[in-house]
């Protein structure tokens, strides 16, 4: 069992920045690819951004492309996502997950195997 604890929501005016961090509690961090995801009051579960076992390739949604960032240490058993230039409907609950195993990542969050608890990011315009 994985368990996944996210930090680093808050509130933050358009245009701010926040980092998001999620730290693992298993042994074998490197052997997960890394995702976040994120859920808006009454809309579905979106995919933001994932990163392979290394690090070496990341995937962003179209809608956080060029302003959000993943990276991962895998010596700290945490993934980061850095989030620029933030808009108010960037607004929702951030969750990390992490799917054991694969080569690359996938923007399925069926394809995940454990969640975190989420944190609540507020962008004000």
């Amino acid at each position: 069992q994985v368990q996944l604890v996210e930090s680093g929501g808050g509130l933050v005016q358009a245009g701010g920045s926040l980092r998001l961090s999620c730290a693992a509690s298993t042994r074998t961090f490197s052997s997960y690819a890394m995702a976040w995801f994120r859920q808006a009051p009454g809309k579905e579960r979106e995919f933001v951004a994932a990163i392979d076992l290394s690090g070496s390739s990341t995937y962003y949604a179209d809608s956080v492309k060029g302003r959000f960032t993943i990276s991962r240490d895998n010596a700290k058993k945490t993934v980061y996502l850095q989030m620029n230039s933030l808009k108010p409907e960037d607004t929702a609950v951030y969750y990390c997950a992490a799917d054991f195993g694969v080569v690359g990542a996938t923007n399925h969050a069926r394809d995940y195997d454990y969640w975190g608890q989420g944190t609540q990011v507020t962008v004000s315009s």
